[in-house]
């Protein structure tokens, strides 16, 4: 065990304009144990901040820059271009990622996402986008809760999460779309699928809208790089850190029990303290 792991792991949760999920991102992080810290994306930019002070780098759901090219795209090349050399350092040491719906439209079309998949397991720095997160096949913002099904994957980030769960989702480009077709079969291959948007009895061989609410290629809700230690995902696991707040929780024990969402956040940070 790393002689850090008492100490509580940095996590960088990035923002910049349209970003509106960062402090609730920032505060599942708290109650996982690390201590998080809300920057803007210009702090690291003009190298007022370095990227490698930090353990973990979130970004959180939103807008950013109004989605004016596309989800994500603005920001994800200011991390490909403006970033590249600082972000492939950091994640070829091993550091962690996470992505939260926009966030994981930036790791996608940053190329960080699925990653290098003909390469092997160590990043090389070279951002080739394999896939993408496209428009609803509804033609419209969905905005509610769906059913996931925890996939086996490389993920320590969904670690023990071995049941079906619900998470909310909001977004209007969630369909995800694998390049080629061997993308996706390289991707079941290394067991880099996580979630999937899964029927009310966890199936998801037959999955149609509205319990996939996108449209994703696979039912694919989540997936990881081929180390485990980056993950994006549509649906919002900070929007249900406690039982209290899902639709069903009249079925549930009243108070602060944890929830999913919590889980995920717990399991990046545990990872953090026992390895970085």
């Amino acid at each position: 065990m790393s002689r850090f792991s008492s100490r509580k792991p940095k996590v960088l949760v990035l923002r910049t304009a349209g970003t509106n999920c960062d402090k609730e991102t920032a505060f599942a992080f708290a109650l996982a144990g690390a201590k998080p810290s809300t920057q803007h994306i210009n702090q690291f930019i003009t190298r007022r901040k370095i990227l490698a002070e930090f353990d973990i780098l979130a970004i959180p759901g939103g807008f950013s820059y109004g989605d004016d090219l596309a989800a994500g795209k603005i920001l994800a090349n200011e991390l490909k271009y403006r970033l590249g050399e600082e972000l492939s350092a950091f994640l070829a040491i091993g550091k962690l990622v996470i992505g939260i719906c926009n966030g994981f439209q930036v790791l996608v079309k940053a190329g960080i996402l699925p990653g290098n998949l003909k390469k092997g397991l160590k990043f090389k720095g070279n951002f080739e986008q394999l896939a993408t997160l496209s428009g609803n096949d509804s033609n419209k913002f969905e905005d509610r809760w769906v059913n996931l099904k925890p996939e086996k994957s490389r993920c320590i980030w969904t670690k023990g999460l071995k049941e079906a769960f619900s998470l909310p989702v909001a977004h209007g480009e969630g369909k995800f779309i694998s390049k080629e077709k061997w993308v996706l079969g390289a991707m079941k291959n290394n067991n880099q699928v996580v979630l999937r948007y899964a029927n009310s009895d966890a199936r998801t061989a037959s999955v149609d809208y509205p319990q996939n609410p996108n449209g994703s290629e696979d039912n694919i809700a989540g997936i990881c790089d081929p180390t485990g230690r980056i993950f994006g995902l549509m649906p919002h696991p900070e929007r249900h850190i406690w039982k209290m707040q899902s639709p069903a929780s009249v079925s549930y024990a009243r108070g602060f029990e944890k929830a999913p969402g919590l889980e995920i956040f717990i399991n990046g940070v545990s990872y953090a303290k026992k390895h970085l």
